[in-house]
């Protein structure tokens, strides 16, 4: 089948890059523009525009997505379906009503609409998330879904440990969906149940700070839905943020917001208890397990 792929975080570029390997690969790829990333603000490419380039498929970059001259760039491909998987703008008409669109999201809807489905996932301590193949729609996430597959959240998955597994299965799905519509049986469609809805909402800054009015199980699961794409920070009493890549709850127990050096060990007070840090980043540093940092910041 012909199809324009729109996307621009890792997670789409994997995605991507299956389907270029089937018998769908992209006539067509648009992603966002170049931006200044970085301590030295150096303008870089979104992972979906590197990585069709590698591909060798033809790459648009608009500022702006639903303006006229993108939907006719896009109309000149001839696509049967139009994927869209993390492309960070929301698609309006007229492109809405121009083409049949695909969207894959990484969640199991209509639970986690928006912007940070996997984030809010393990932040919620949900046991379980996945993919579903949604047909886009003017609504936020809330088209009706025709394929749909689970994957336990594990204990100790991170991000970066469960982002992996979702876009193998959001791939596989969307190949299945698109060979069942290019052989003419394709799957049906049902609308999202509206009494499950949840939204996922973009991390803030705020989102990122360790609050210890929270339960220490909670700021563990937002230290390993941060990593390491983002990353956790708490408030220092210089007014410095201490970056937290790895934590653990611990049965311990020390005082709300403070950090505390027990035997070697890095603990940070919260309302029930402590979490023990055990990789954190220091202002203007590097990572360094907490033993290190203690030995660079003895009192």
């Amino acid at each position: 089948m012909r199809i324009v792929f729109l996307g621009t975080s890792d997670f789409a570029a994997a995605v991507l890059e299956r389907l270029a390997a089937s018998d769908h690969r992209p006539a067509l790829v648009l992603s966002r523009p170049d931006r200044p990333r970085g301590r030295g603000r150096r303008l870089t490419a979104p992972p979906v525009a590197e990585r069709a380039r590698s591909l060798e498929i033809a790459l648009e970059q608009p500022e702006r997505v639903n303006e006229l001259p993108v939907v006719e760039r896009i109309a000149q491909a001839q696509p049967e379906v139009v994927v869209v998987c993390a492309f960070g703008a929301l698609i309006k008409e007229p492109l809405l009503s121009a083409q049949e669109i695909l969207n894959v999201h990484p969640s199991l809807l209509p639970r986690w609409r928006g912007a940070a489905p996997i984030e809010r996932a393990i932040i919620a301590g949900d046991e379980r998330t996945g993919v579903s193949i949604m047909r886009l729609t003017a609504g936020l996430d809330s088209g009706p879904v025709c394929l749909t597959s689970a994957e336990p959240i594990a204990a100790d998955d991170t991000y970066g440990s469960l982002a992996p597994r979702l876009w193998e299965i959001g791939s596989e799905l969307l190949v299945r969906a698109l060979d069942l519509i290019a052989a003419g049986k394709p799957p049906p469609f049902a609308e999202q149940d509206e009494g499950g809805v949840t939204y996922a909402e973009k991390i803030a800054p705020e989102d990122r700070l360790l609050d210890p009015v929270r339960p220490a199980s909670e700021l563990e699961r937002i230290v390993r839905a941060l990593h390491p794409h983002i990353g956790a920070l708490l408030a220092l009493a210089d007014g410095g943020l201490l970056g937290v890549h790895r934590a653990c709850v611990t049965a311990e127990r020390t005082t709300a917001g403070t950090l505390t050096a027990v035997e070697g060990r890095l603990l940070y007070g919260s309302s029930d208890g402590a979490l023990e840090l055990l990789e954190v980043q220091p202002p203007g540093g590097r990572p360094m397990d907490a033993a290190a940092y203690l030995r660079g910041h003895a009192r």
